[in-house]
């Protein structure tokens, strides 16, 4: 674990972050603090993509539901990502499949192809305005990286039977993306990007219609025998969720030993005279590198830049000349373009990069671990809380049940191999 209180070092207690994502938010409604005792089916702790929904589809199951926040609704990561909405898993089909077996790599594969649906039904049922819009391009900075990319789009249309992927050539991928960073890419056109925060706010505001109660500014410090308790109150449940990501803070050692908090920042530019001469057909990018770089336009013509290293559990001083330099490096034609926005947010990564599901006690369940791919994947894993808190549990024990490694060096040491694994990742992304 951090040492660093990750809920209270970078941002102002029960505030979004300062964001493009904020600044344009549909209104958000004060959920008050919990105060005194109470009791519920289902006691969840966090109102990201993870808790609300598997609050909203405990609701409609007809449990009674309290849902605990330190902060804000969408106040996570899942208010400040990037907003891709991508299909599998953060680990490539291939690699799956040499590491688990084709059999659960296809399972995987099919529970994301499940993430992307869910999140898109929710938005349609929900009449959730999240600028939803489609497609997602990976962008190759290494020539190195093309055979692999071909062979991997051939997998998915052919063994995967997933039509939506196609392989773009040199010159397509320049005249698509107007950077001379890029030597080929895949374009997925059932992929999606969208506002993140609003997202969650839009599930948020489904989730109180349909009767679950939210607390804001509600801080958990314990969970112990039943019961989860802040400050100021507590609630009594026979089934909680631990649905916090990289904000746990130690709330459950064994899931902090396998999920490691750390930081990721974006900016969003001036609004661009012609934004479409950066991004031609308005999709989402995302790089090979594995400290990736991801863009894509805001509804309002902003480019939307998240990169930059982060080496520490604090946020740096100065963020947007973080970004700026991966930023430039992509586009440079964007030097004098002025940076009107830039936030950075906390995430949780795995050693496996898949996500991390987990049954710590008896009535205790916890999701987390999405290592920057959970749009999708941090929404089904609610669904899948939810069916296990029903009673059917069977998709949620299979996932729980891969081994999961922990990360070497325990609370003293895992800060400094962070920031040792960040340096050798970011200097075998310049080689």
């Amino acid at each position: 674990m951090p040492t660093l209180d990750v809920l209270t070092a970078n941002d102002r207690p029960g505030e979004h972050a300062p964001s493009w994502y904020a600044a344009t938010a549909a209104p958000m409604p004060d959920h008050p603090p919990l105060r005194g005792e109470s009791r519920a089916d289902v006691c969840i702790v966090g109102a990201g993509y993870s808790g609300l929904s598997a609050a909203l589809h405990l609701a409609g199951r007809g449990y009674a539901v309290t849902v605990l926040e330190a902060h804000r609704v969408g106040w996570g990561a899942s208010g400040r990502n990037g907003g891709q909405l991508g299909s599998g898993q953060r680990v490539e089909q291939p690699a799956l499949e040499v590491r688990l077996g084709p059999e659960t790599a296809r399972l995987l594969w099919d529970l994301a192809e499940e993430s992307k649906a869910t999140a898109k039904s929710l938005v349609a049922r929900h009449a959730i305005d999240c600028d939803l819009r489609p497609g997602v391009l990976s962008a190759l900075h290494k020539t190195r990286y093309i055979a692999e990319t071909r062979e991997e789009v051939a997998l998915l249309n052919e063994r995967y039977a997933y039509p939506h992927i196609r392989f773009v050539p040199r010159d397509e991928m320049r005249s698509m993306v107007a950077s001379e960073d890029f030597h080929a890419g895949a374009l997925d056109t059932d992929a999606a990007h969208l506002h993140p925060l609003n997202y969650a706010l839009g599930l948020g505001r489904a989730a109180a219609e349909a009767g679950v109660r939210l607390h804001e500014r509600s801080r958990v410090v314990r969970v112990a025998g039943g019961r989860v308790e802040t400050a100021e109150g507590a609630v009594t449940a026979p089934h909680i969720l631990l649905a916090c990501n990289g904000y746990l803070c130690g709330l459950e050692g064994s899931v902090a030993a396998r999920v490691m908090p750390i930081n990721n920042f974006i900016v969003a530019t001036e609004p661009l005279a012609d934004p479409r001469a950066l991004i031609r057909d308005d999709v989402a990018v995302c790089d090979s590198r594995f400290v990736v770089d991801y863009f894509r336009l805001s509804r309002d013509g902003r480019l939307l830049f998240g990169g930059g290293e982060s080496y520490g559990y604090r946020f740096p001083r100065d963020i947007a000349a973080k970004v700026r330099g991966p930023m430039l490096r992509t586009f440079p034609q964007l030097r004098d373009a002025r940076i009107d926005y830039a936030w950075g947010g906390t995430l949780a990564i795995t050693m496996d990069r898949l996500p991390h599901l987990a049954r710590p006690a008896p009535d205790i369940l916890s999701v987390s671990g999405y290592s920057g791919h959970g749009v999708g994947m941090a929404t089904l894993a609610g669904t899948l809380a939810a069916e296990a808190i029903a009673g059917q549990a069977e998709r949620f024990d299979i996932l729980a049940s891969i081994p999961r490694p922990r990360f070497p060096g325990g609370a003293r040491l895992r800060s400094p191999l962070l920031t040792l694994a960040m340096l050798w990742y970011g200097l075998r992304d310049r080689l």
